[in-house]
């Protein structure tokens, strides 16, 4: 962590890379350099992505993302579905039995629920002999009237295809914040990686330094101890640096939906400008978490409806054609027991007419079902308002975190260079033999910790716009700053 200063640079002057005189050199310190900062910047070559690929690459390929489409295709067939009850139910039915005819003249299965009433006679015995019997049928059931019932269904599914759609949208929204905050959070540990990785230089330079001094009989021993210590400390800086930036990395690839070790992002402007402030506090009832809880409470309230016209009643025009054939001679009440005699039809008939349908008792289940559906709106209306709390609460926080990472942005510059300015002025007064090791050192630790909260506040003042975006709804506050 320690750096010194070239002496042909003038005082005050921070510079990162010391270049030491030549009878420092050494070829083990040339090979760890190499190893250390050409090899693991060769990986930086990699071709960086923006901010915006991520974004595209997220919203196409997240599965989460897809299955939330798959729900809005669901929905659309559904409203298909239901608008099929506008149209009449034809049944077409063609069977053959066996069965004995003591009491009718052949037996039938029902037609979906519609009994035709066949005729025939009573035996004034009972024959346990069976007999081939068919029937063949088609019923038209048109319920031309029903009081909104369909209509009312109609809407329901109309209100779920749109809660549906605002379920994506708000996912997409919050899945593309979650990305920017990855790519920004990814970004600083890159940062601190290529800091951490100037320090362990400057620690490195310094030890061999230390070490030749000490040897020469310049410095005392603990000064080589000391410069050890800080030299392993920078080491371990840069591996959890580096361990942290390779977490980040996955959880990144994650959300774009596409697991990669190797993506790196592109620093765009958020190192070479901060983002202006935006007057006012914005809105936020445009929010999409918002607009997908007001969804809720629509379905909910359609869903209601459809369940309180459930009980009106409906009215049908029917119309059946029908053909019976038995093993039963309709002339003389003969029987034949063999197949083909029951094939063969031996009467024809037709109906019409209009039937109204209305379940009375059904009543008692509408009025609980209806009371169940009213308390699930009420529950939607809670949820709405406590979202409304959280968000609004979120839009103010955001703000106040806004002013204060700029503010400290401002401050930041200051530090660091009182920092240089005290790690310079520690240097040469070790150099000259006027203070110690130790307190060297601590201007080293200074100035590095100054140098990583520029890039970590730097980070953050973005972050905070993105949050404020986040609570406004509008993702373009923080993209428009950002250029395309």
């Amino acid at each position: 962590m320690l750096h010194l200063r070239s002496k042909k640079n003038p005082p005050g002057e921070f510079h990162p890379h010391f270049r030491k005189p030549v009878h420092y050199q050494n070829p083990y310190l040339k090979l760890f350099l190499l190893l250390v900062f050409f090899i693991p910047a060769g990986a930086g070559l990699a071709q960086k992505v923006t901010l915006q690929q991520i974004l595209e690459d997220g919203k196409r390929n997240y599965p989460f993302l897809k299955a939330k489409q798959a729900e809005i295709h669901s929905a659309e067939n559904r409203i298909k579905s239901v608008k099929t009850d506008y149209l009449p139910a034809l049944v077409v039915q063609d069977q053959y039995t066996f069965s004995t005819n003591n009491n009718v003249t052949g037996a039938f299965w029902p037609n979906e629920g519609s009994a035709l009433s066949p005729s025939g006679g009573i035996r004034p015995e009972n024959i346990y002999t069976g007999t081939f019997g068919s029937s063949t049928s088609a019923v038209v059931d048109w319920r031309v009237f029903n009081f909104g019932k369909v209509k009312a269904n109609i809407n329901s599914a109309k209100a779920e295809l749109s809660r549906s759609q605002t379920d994506y949208e708000n996912e997409v929204f919050q899945h593309q914040v979650r990305i920017a905050d990855a790519y920004l959070v990814l970004l600083i540990n890159q940062k601190l990686v290529e800091a951490q990785r100037q320090n362990l230089e400057r620690a490195l330079v310094f030890k061999s330094v230390t070490d030749a001094a000490v040897s020469s009989g310049m410095r005392p021993g603990v000064d080589s101890s000391l410069a050890a210590a800080e030299f392993a400390k920078a080491r371990l800086l840069l591996l959890e640096s580096q361990r942290s930036e390779k977490s980040q990395r996955l959880r990144l690839s994650e959300l774009a939906g596409v697991l990669e070790d190797s993506i790196q992002v592109d620093s765009m402007v958020f190192y070479s400008k901060l983002p202006n402030t935006l007057d006012g506090d914005g809105s936020f009832l445009k929010n999409p978490s918002l607009l997908f809880s007001q969804s809720q409470i629509d379905a909910s309230l359609a869903r209601s409806q459809a369940i309180r016209k459930s009980f009106l009643p409906s009215v049908s025009i029917l119309a059946a054609g029908w053909a019976r054939g038995s093993g039963v001679s309709n002339k003389d009440d003969s029987f034949r027991t063999d197949f083909s005699s029951g094939v063969g039809y031996q009467v024809y008939n037709y109906m019409f007419g209009i039937s109204t349908r209305w379940n009375l008792t059904n009543i008692a289940r509408v009025r609980n079902d209806y009371k169940s559906e009213q308390f699930q709106v009420e529950r939607f209306k809670e949820l709405y308002e406590t979202q409304k709390l959280q968000v609004d609460r979120q839009l103010r926080e955001s703000a106040i975190q806004l002013d204060l990472t700029l503010a400290q942005a401002r401050l930041i510059p200051v530090q660091l260079e009182a920092a240089q300015t005290a790690f310079n002025q520690a240097e040469a007064r070790y150099q000259s033999g006027l203070t110690d090791l130790f307190t060297l050192a601590q201007s080293v630790n200074t100035l590095n910790r100054a140098e990583i909260d520029r890039l970590i506040n730097n980070g953050n003042v973005w972050r905070a716009l993105l949050m404020k975006a986040a609570a406004s709804g509008d993702l373009s506050i923080f993209l428009d700053q950002i250029g395309n």
